[in-house]
């Protein structure tokens, strides 16, 4: 038996596996019924745990978290007075908050970090778990000056046990799992630092946060890295200032968007398909106001729930007005507006509808996270033995939408109904049943989010794979029994009787704006043909060409061509690269040739040099390369 599996003693999952034959020198730690468990814990009655190797996905979590304590131990080896708080491991990482005396960490601090760790790594401590009481772990922390752990810790029940983790003489109080031994935690990087609140909180006192990421071996390091450097050429904060597609002016406010005009004409093309294929699959499309009275939002239960995500009223002839947070209230107020029969049912009723939304600053991030919105929504109000139907059309829906703009890469989640909500539970048990029956009736793939439903209701989310791999949540699909009992909705049945609606929340691209994020990171600012803001520029060689420059470009923009003309007297490269800086996806020269053979010489994005072309032939690409996917 090797030294690994010597160290664990009887009754755990170590133990357990080390029985079975089933761990070695690459067992960083095990799967119960999905659940990752430290080798060192207690092993649950009954459990048959599975070894979790570090080449496995799962085990990322595990190394990452272990990887932030040796951050975080560096940290306070290098800056003494250090207070440390927490440190998780994320999607994509881990990160550590500091109370650093001096602040924050500069570049050249990290690089020291990285040093220090890779020491403590070869130094080959183990992790060691130990469960002491509530009392013994607050006696422990507070004898380090670790506040911020003893907070922590008064948060703790009287009567709960508490883990605490040790590699060498540094120890952290930690729920884990952790890998067994610094040997695990061959490949890291730690990325960058940033300002984080104590607990999210802006009224509690700023930390130091520093990023960084691990992986099993140095492979799956260096693929992540080049990501990330991809990912930040295609910011999009970055190319919109590039591509003068917006801006946002803290002189008006943060997260409020400056739409300019190449990325204005970008929204109107989205905003033109959106409308069309919403029309041809049955929706009518609804306008409502910014602003309702008080009551509407304590009848819909926001200001009860999701008072913290909205502004405070304005006071107008002495009644209180909200800036709306969302459409839905509104919606449902148009439907009250007259009495329904059956036979209006279903009604599907769409707007891009702009709502706002309170998000504190440290939480703004260019177009992805905003104050001010506009949201592709709908309502849809139907009997409840329409509620599968419906589901399954708008997942068709939904999936063709997505990839009319280039995404066909999925991953669904069903999010189930979370600690806080209002509603009956039988009542969601029924919603959440008809989502699933929904995805399975499709035959979709789908994973279940525990608890992540919204106060009034279950969903459906989908999330959209770009060009680099990277996941983003847009589509939502979310059955509401609530909202229709609150407002005492209801249609006149076949039974000449009373009976309440069901009613889905919908939302496909998401917000226009972080949309448009999306789409400039995924295509890295070069749009297809249909959406690009200029789809051709024509430059002339010499000032000779100026008049059949301007002939073609206008029978292009006859045919409904976004056109740039250059006709400045800077050399034919330098209206080139202009254009090609712009990622205008079409670039038509004209010169003594071009003017005598009436045609242009034409080279694209996609496809390179295509040579000369007679202006009829070129005049018919263009509009066969710019037309928009049909609905």
């Amino acid at each position: 038996m090797s030294n690994l599996q010597e160290r664990f003693a009887p009754g755990t999952v170590g133990a357990a596996l080390a029985s079975s034959g089933s761990i070695d020198n690459e067992t960083l730690a095990a799967v119960i019924d999905g659940e990752i468990f430290d080798l060192q814990a207690p092993l649950p009655t009954g459990a048959k745990p599975v070894g979790l190797k570090a080449r496995q996905e799962q085990a990322l979590e595990v190394i990452r978290h272990s990887t932030a304590h040796v951050m975080a131990d560096a940290v306070q080896r290098l800056f003494p007075g250090t207070l440390v708080t927490i440190g998780p491991s994320i999607e994509t990482g881990f990160y550590y908050d500091f109370d650093r005396p001096d602040g924050g960490f500069t570049e050249e601090d990290l690089a020291a970090v990285e040093k220090e760790m890779t020491s403590i790594i070869k130094e080959g401590h183990d992790f060691v778990r130990v469960e002491v009481s509530r009392q013994e772990a607050r006696d422990l922390f507070e004898s380090m000056g670790e506040t911020y752990k003893l907070e922590i810790i008064d948060g703790i029940g009287e009567d709960e046990q508490v883990t605490i983790y040790r590699h060498g003489k540094w120890v952290d109080l930690c729920a884990g799992p952790h890998v067994p031994s610094t040997r695990f935690l061959r490949s890291f990087k730690l990325l960058s630092s940033a300002g984080a609140y104590w607990r999210g909180d802006e009224r509690n006192k700023m930390l130091a946060r520093i990023y960084g990421t691990a992986f099993a071996d140095k492979k799956d390091l260096r693929k992540h890295l080049a990501a990330l450097e991809e990912a930040k050429k295609r910011d999009h904060r970055k190319l919109g200032t590039e591509l003068d597609l917006f801006s946002i002016d803290e002189q008006i406010g943060g997260g409020l968007v400056l739409w300019h005009p190449r990325g204005a004409m970008i929204r109107m093309l989205i905003e033109d398909h959106w409308r069309k294929a919403h029309i041809k699959n049955g929706y009518d499309v609804v306008f409502t106001p910014h602003i309702g009275r008080s009551r509407l939002w304590e009848t819909s239960g926001h200001l009860e729930n999701y008072s913290e995500g909205m502004y405070a009223p304005m006071d107008l002839e002495g009644n209180p007005y909200y800036i709306k947070p969302m459409n839905c209230p509104f919606h449902i107020s148009m439907y009250r507006n007259s009495l329904k029969s059956y036979r209006d049912l279903p009604l599907r009723w769409a707007e891009l509808g702009t709502v706002y939304r309170y998000e504190r600053s440290g939480q703004l991030h260019g177009l992805l996270r905003v104050r001010g919105f506009t949201q592709d929504d709908a309502h849809l109000f139907m009997p409840p033995d329409l509620l599968s139907d419906e589901i399954r059309r708008l997942l068709r829906f939904t999936n063709s939408l997505l990839g009319d703009f280039g995404f066909d890469d999925l991953e669904i989640r069903l999010s189930t109904r979370p600690e806080k909500f209002i509603g009956d539970p039988q009542i969601w048990e029924h919603a959440e049943a008809a989502l699933r029956e929904g995805l399975e009736a499709e035959s979709i793939d789908y994973k279940i989010d525990e608890g992540e439903g919204t106060f009034y209701g279950p969903k459906i989310d989908i999330k959209i794979r770009d060009a680099i791999g990277r996941l983003w949540q847009c589509s939502t699909i979310q059955v509401d029994f609530n909202l229709p009992d609150r407002f005492d909705l209801a249609y006149i049945g076949e039974d000449s009787k009373r009976h309440r609606p069901v009613m889905l929340h919908r939302t496909i691209l998401g917000s226009m704006e972080r949309f448009f994020g999306i789409l400039i990171e995924h295509y890295a600012g070069a749009f297809p043909m249909w959406l690009a803001p200029q789809q051709v520029a024509v430059l002339t060689v010499t000032d000779g060409q100026h008049d059949f420059a301007r002939e073609v470009a206008n029978a292009l923009e006859q045919r409904g061509a976004r056109v740039v003309l250059n006709l400045d007297s800077e050399k034919l490269g330098a209206k080139i690269r202009k254009a090609r800086l712009m990622r205008i996806p079409a670039i038509a020269v004209v010169g003594d040739r071009e003017v005598e053979q009436r045609g242009v010489s034409l080279r694209t994005r996609v496809s390179g040099d295509l040579g000369f072309k007679p202006l009829d032939e070129f005049l018919e690409w263009m509009v066969n390369e710019g037309t928009e996917p049909k609905v």
